[in-house]
């Protein structure tokens, strides 16, 4: 075992990374240059061929190192992958936070990395290799203690080492439930300050719930090897978020649309069939409110170096089919309705009451569709009130 000495800290020992240290990850992949924390299975990403999905699935959104220690130093070496996008302003380096028994105490960010640049006028995107760099988090007090660093929601991170200058343990289960959560950008964390600032990760800290995040940028599209995910992970809680992808691609009409959610839930269902399931329709996003997609760049916008969305549907498409977001609240709420008279552990919540009309007015969406920093932590609080306290669907029982 290697040891590096630091004047100020003492020695500092490598620390093996195993799954036994992580939590919020499915899998873990062993590059070429480290360890790769993924939220899908290798079942699941073998029948995906969408670039959107794969990188956004490698992003340890929820993903985070949990230890139990008396170290007064930790180093992570990662090697992230960061975006860039032409035209647009500089997107800031991914935040790494730091919880010491539950309480943010410490953030920062790793430098360097792969950079993915990526053209939106054409889809085009280039990969420019770099090189690892590493989270330090100083100063901790020499008790022993739980500490998360929660890795950075919207930056695909390899793991490349753990040094710490005592010894470290992962974290005992200590009976807390299990939530599983799967949605799109905006569950993800788009937009959000920081990985414990995603509304899903608010909300499972008011909840005092284990968060398993499987939010993926552009792709909560019904995906059956998504469905199969969800009904194979273990969990004592399960959300799914449905609605604004499937507007952005333009993906399916009503036909297909409900069907679609029926054989998803169905599948959810075989590997979880008493759990408590939560549907959750679209948060207000008043572009697409009564207008089909796709979401397409304003390239005005663009042009002025801001990044804006635009709908690019004709609203007179819903006659047809075509999907908007009211038409899918109205679907989703019959759907779960129907499927609720036989399965009394199936609820439903309207995105509208995490993030409506009121809230629009005092913090619109800054891009046209994703929530701010400050709206994260609306939705999260929203969510917890809502849904995890008495008489919510994640209610505790029997306490």
């Amino acid at each position: 075992m290697n040891t590096h000495h630091d004047g100020t800290h003492g020695e500092l020992t490598d620390i093996p990374i195993t799954g036994r240290l992580l939590r919020g990850c499915l899998e873990l992949e062993r590059t070429e240059r480290g360890l790769l924390p993924h939220r899908l299975p290798t079942r699941a990403r073998d029948q995906n061929t969408d670039a959107q999905l794969a990188m956004a699935e490698a992003q340890p959104s929820g993903v985070r190192l949990a230890l139990r220690t008396r170290a007064t130093l930790l180093e992570l070496d990662t090697l992230p992958a960061k975006r860039a996008y032409v035209g647009a302003p500089p997107r800031p380096d991914g935040v790494y936070d730091l919880l010491v028994d539950g309480s943010l105490v410490g953030a920062t960010t790793v430098a360097g990395g792969d950079v993915l640049t990526v053209d939106m006028t054409t889809g085009s995107a280039e990969v420019r290799r770099g090189e690892a760099g590493t989270a330090r988090f100083a100063g901790l007090a020499p008790c022993m203690k739980d500490v998360e660093i929660w890795l950075p929601h919207n930056e695909t991170t390899e793991l490349v080492a753990l040094r710490a200058n005592a010894p470290v343990e992962p974290i005992p289960a200590e009976g807390r439930r299990t939530w599983l959560h799967h949605g799109s950008s905006i569950s993800q964390g788009s937009d959000a300050a920081s990985p414990t600032g995603t509304w899903p990760a608010r909300a499972a800290a008011l909840g005092g719930a284990e968060l398993i995040n499987l939010g993926f940028g552009g792709s909560a599209l019904l995906d059956p090897f998504t469905a199969r995910a969800l009904g194979d992970t273990p969990a004592d809680l399960i959300s799914v978020k449905i609605g604004i992808n499937l507007v952005n691609t333009d993906l399916m009409r009503l036909r297909a649309f409900t069907p679609a959610v029926h054989g998803f839930l169905d599948i959810i269902r075989e590997g979880h069939p008493t759990t408590p399931l939560l549907v959750v329709s679209p948060v207000l996003c008043p572009i697409h409110e009564d207008t089909p997609g796709p979401s397409a760049p304003d390239l005005t916008a663009l042009g002025e170096g801001r990044l804006r969305f635009r709908a690019a549907g004709d609203p007179a498409g819903t006659a047809a089919g075509k999907l908007t977001l009211n038409v899918i609240r109205e679907e989703l709420a019959r759907i779960v309705e129907q499927r609720a008279q036989e399965d009394p552990h199936l609820h439903h919540l309207d995105g509208r009451e995490l993030y409506g009309e009121a809230d629009h007015a005092e913090l619109p969406l800054p891009d046209g569709l994703h929530p701010d920093a400050a709206t994260h932590l609306r939705m999260g609080e929203r969510f917890a009130g809502l849904v995890f306290a008495a008489g919510g669907a994640f209610a505790a029982t029997g306490v």
